[in-house]
């Protein structure tokens, strides 16, 4: 049995927080249009810090969720821009 490398096990990582946070922005979305109970903002934007910003990006274009709301709005896409600025830089000095 191969053994994954770090960089693969990081890619599958990243696959998966990018599609479970794609699904819980959808989710939250269908909970708001119904009134039940709410996944927090702390836990969306959380979801996207860890690595799913990706996923939080798409999920607010795709459900049309949390697009007015400024932290939603800019904090995502800045998340994003260091997340990529991280990766380029640990990339450039491995």
């Amino acid at each position: 049995m191969a053994t994954l490398s770090l960089l693969h096990i990081a890619l599958i990582y990243l696959a998966v927080i990018n599609v479970v946070t794609f699904f819980v922005y959808g989710i939250d979305k269908w909970k708001a249009k119904r009134s039940k109970w709410r996944v927090s903002e702390t836990a969306l934007l959380g979801l996207a810090v860890i690595g799913g910003s990706i996923g939080a990006w798409l999920g607010m274009k795709t459900w049309h969720h949390k697009t007015l709301h400024r932290k939603f709005r800019y904090g995502v896409p800045l998340i994003i821009i260091v997340q990529i600025a991280l990766l380029i830089f640990i990339y450039k000095n491995l």
